[in-house]
Order: structure tokens, then sequence, then C-alpha cells
């Protein structure tokens, strides 16, 4: 997803930030790096019990702590960065864009470091074309790769060398359980969204009801 901006800047803390208008009366701003954004459109708050408002005051009715800190601004939960593209605008001059990498409550810790599942289910998906769907979480420090077979059986002891194959190469991370499922078995929301927590919870319930599992422990 890209937006069109203008500047990066570091704040007097070293750290990085952007605060820019991307188009009439919306601002955002990267903190650390979550996109927070402002305009009058922003919502107050979700549909709740009267009298709970409070518990949702952290993420729309954030400040910032230095510079302006009158200006409201909502959390979206997201991260994203800021890259020169080849882009222009009506001026004919380069700009700036938003990428929007993936949901900050999904990302994975692993190592000291964080990694987004979409790019790791790439990955393991282009791998090999028998690999209909892929999704990742992390169980007690390990990665856990779920893949939908879509071909024969027989397959599913080759796919394990294959998908543990390419997590190493592309991602430098040990996978530690690769579990081969029927297609369709990996929940997808209404808003085509794959529901990790969900998978999550059926793996270690014993739910999935796998082709094959291997322990790469």
């Amino acid at each position: 997803m890209l937006l069109p901006l203008c500047t990066v800047s570091l704040n007097s803390l070293g750290e990085w930030m952007s605060h820019d208008r991307i188009c009439a009366q919306l601002f955002l701003v990267l903190w650390a790096p979550q996109i927070w954004v402002s305009s009058p459109h922003n919502a107050t708050g979700y549909y709740t019990v009267h009298g709970e408002e409070a518990l949702h005051a952290d993420h729309f009715s954030a400040r910032l702590s230095f510079g302006d800190t009158q200006t409201i601004w909502a959390r979206t939960g997201y991260l994203g960065f800021l890259r020169r593209t080849e882009l222009t605008d009506a001026s004919g001059e380069r700009h700036d864009a938003l990428y929007v990498v993936g949901s900050l409550d999904e990302t994975l810790e692993l190592r000291g470091m964080r990694y987004h599942p979409i790019d790791i289910e790439t990955s393991v998906i282009r791998a090999h074309r028998s690999i209909a769907e892929c999704a990742v979480f992390t169980w007690t420090n390990l990665l856990v790769v779920v893949v939908e077979l879509d071909g024969l059986e027989q397959d599913a002891l080759d796919l394990v060398a294959l998908v543990t194959n390419v997590v190493l190469e592309e991602h430098h991370l040990v996978v530690g359980v690769v579990v081969i499922v029927d297609p369709g078995v990996i929940p997808i929301n209404s808003r085509g969204e794959k529901q990790r927590m969900h998978l999550r919870d059926g793996f270690l319930a014993d739910q999935l009801d796998p082709i094959y599992v291997a322990y790469n422990m």
C-alpha cells in the first residue's frame, strides 16, 4: 500500500520519525515506526458500553511527547516506512511513498529481531507450485510454518526440506515445526485476512488433522 509523502527526519532523540501532510486535512506521523494519523475524520473510539471510553483513549487520543503536543493522533496499529520512489507529483517532482508493511500485533519476535509473517509466507508459497497457502506463527520461541498442500500426499515429506531451506536462505531463520495440511485448513476471515492466532490455537489443540508434521528441534 502506498501513500505519497514528502520528507523524512530524525527527532531530537535520534529516533526515526516523519511528520507530513499527505492530502487535504490529513496528517501522518511515523513513530518508532508505527503509523499515526490525524484528520477531522478520525474516530473517537469504538462502539462500546457507556463508561468504557477510557479503555481506548491510548489508541484514539495519542499525543506526541515533544514538538506539537496538542494534536490528537490515532494509532493505526500498523508499521510502515518511507522510501523515495520514481513516482512524480503534479509538479513533476519525485516524492517519497509510505509502505505499509503489516500489523504490529502480528509481528514475530525471533532472535531479538522483528519479522512480518507475510514476508516468510510469500517466500514459502513461491517455493513450489503444490503449496496453495501458508501461514506462520511462533510457539515457545519456535517458528511454526503451516503449509496447505495442493497435490499428492506423498509429496508432503519433500516439502519439509524445501520449506526449511527457503526460510533459512531468504530470512536466516531456522524453522522449528513444519505442518503440512489439506487446502482450506488455514482460517480466513470475511476480509480475506489469515487468522494466524486461530490457526495457532488449532495447532496447540491438535485439531488441524495434518498430513505430516516435522519437528526440527
